[in-house]
């Protein structure tokens, strides 16, 4: 019985009879918070994009009003160290040379600088993402506030930033594609293609984004023909709640 239904399961999945998900996507547009032309044609995209926001950001708390007030998602991009000798002095951003209470100050403050932020995606990074102390305080300080996710925007293949997320009990879940490398227009158009082409093989994925004249060109007209394609464009955090990853 069980044999005979396998086999007239395949029959419906391969006459087409029984409906499958589509490949679902979610988009984040990160940086926002410094040019406010960007940033407003940004939050005017189609579909549900998520925003992230840079905390202390001269415009950081007006991008993320507007967004809120537009129906999109925002997040805390929050900015961690990302080399050893890092002379970039980021607004609010997370250090190796920190104590615990200057993390949990810095954290207060940056997530404080964003309203509305469901959810908290790493800025840079590179260094402080394969700190195993810095990145449980920082899972600490996730956990302590409901409902917030992270996201690793994975600027390093050392990343441990998932692994330790799992082991501390936080939704996380990590980037898929950078949509724009660079700012060339053909590479956008490259690793938007790529997108569709993981989100098919995966189920669902994550693309992160910034306020580029060449990404924000090619979204404007590309994503209203997602939905005609075969896939489905979903908000962020519809996507932490349908996936659960475990540490690899």
């Amino acid at each position: 019985m069980i044999a005979a239904r396998s086999c007239l399961l395949a029959l419906l999945l391969a006459s087409g009879s029984v409906a499958t998900s589509p490949p679902r996507i979610a988009i984040i547009i990160d940086d926002l918070g410094y040019r406010l032309d960007a940033g407003q044609r940004a939050i005017g995209l189609p579909g549900p994009i998520a925003f992230a926001v840079l905390p202390g950001s001269p415009l950081a708390r007006a991008l993320a009003e507007q967004a809120h007030d537009s129906g999109k998602e925002v997040l805390l991009h929050l900015p961690l160290q990302a080399k050893p000798n890092d002379t970039i002095q980021e607004p609010l951003g997370i250090r190796l040379d920190m104590s615990r209470s200057e993390f949990s100050e810095t954290f207060e403050e940056a997530l404080t600088s964003v309203p509305h932020a469901i959810g908290v995606n790493s800025h840079r990074g590179s260094l402080l993402t394969r700190h195993p102390g810095h990145m449980r305080w920082l899972m600490e300080e996730i956990q302590a506030r409901d409902d917030l996710f992270f996201i690793d925007s994975f600027t390093t293949h050392e990343s441990i930033a998932l692994k330790v997320a799992v082991e501390t009990g936080v939704d996380a879940r990590r980037r898929d594609v950078f949509l724009d490398p660079d700012q060339n227009p053909d590479t956008v158009v490259r690793e938007f293609e790529r997108m569709k082409r993981l989100a098919k093989k995966r189920g669902s994925i994550i693309a992160i984004g910034h306020p580029y004249a060449a990404t924000l060109t090619l979204l404007e007209r590309e994503l209203p023909r997602l939905v005609g394609e075969g896939y489905e464009l979903v908000t962020i955090s519809r996507l932490m709640q349908g996936d659960r990853v475990v540490a690899e």
